[in-house]
């Protein structure tokens, strides 16, 4: 049995502490769409011997499992240079994320909804991100690329890194996500006013 490893005070909880009730719980109050995404990123995580499920594990595991995420990259290269960067993580320059955090700047509350165990610091406020901009559209809860959207705001994100990596603009690609928001808006605005003709 492995020891409790106690809760970083960042914000950032180990994913060796706590016990799958409480993991549970954390992730039941995501919405469905991010609780399935966190607990891909975590299945990974774990398969790489990481110690915090960070942005880039969230970007894998919504590549892997949304194809509205994926269709923002379009088809080709892009998207296939990408997951490559992201399998290598496990053998190559993510070795040296292991044993720390990742972390921007001074250490934040715990929000409940971002209250998943073993999230990074920055990885738990782009889940908060990713709720605010779902309440800002007055659609909750979250899709899947409201995260993506989320976690490339902080340009020190692993997912950034990787981005940048793989050859890809990071403000390009939230710039489509937004793009793609406003054309969904508009054509809903559009519909609903074809139905009251």
């Amino acid at each position: 049995m492995q020891p409790r490893i106690p809760r970083q005070s960042t914000g950032g909880q180990d994913l060796r502490a706590g016990d799958r009730d409480s993991r549970a719980d954390g992730e039941a109050g995501l919405g469905a769409e991010l609780a399935a995404v966190v607990a891909g990123a975590r299945r990974r995580a774990l398969r790489d011997g990481d110690r915090h499920i960070d942005t880039a594990h969230l970007l894998h595991s919504v590549l892997e499992s949304d194809s509205e995420a994926r269709a923002v990259f379009g088809e080709g290269p892009r998207l296939a240079r990408l997951l490559g960067y992201l399998v290598q993580r496990s053998i190559g320059y993510g070795l040296r994320w292991q044993e720390g955090a990742e972390d921007s700047g001074p250490p934040r509350p715990v929000m409940p909804r971002a209250a998943a165990e073993g999230l990074s610091p920055l990885a738990t406020g782009a889940v908060e991100h990713a709720w605010t901009r779902a309440r800002t559209r007055g659609d909750e809860p979250p899709r899947c690329v409201d995260l993506l959207a989320a976690i490339l705001v902080d340009p020190r994100a692993r997912a950034v890194e990787v981005l940048v990596r793989a050859g890809l603009d990071p403000r390009e690609i939230t710039a489509r996500i937004d793009a793609g928001a406003e054309h969904r808006e508009g054509a809903a605005n559009h519909g609903g006013a074809e139905e009251g003709r």
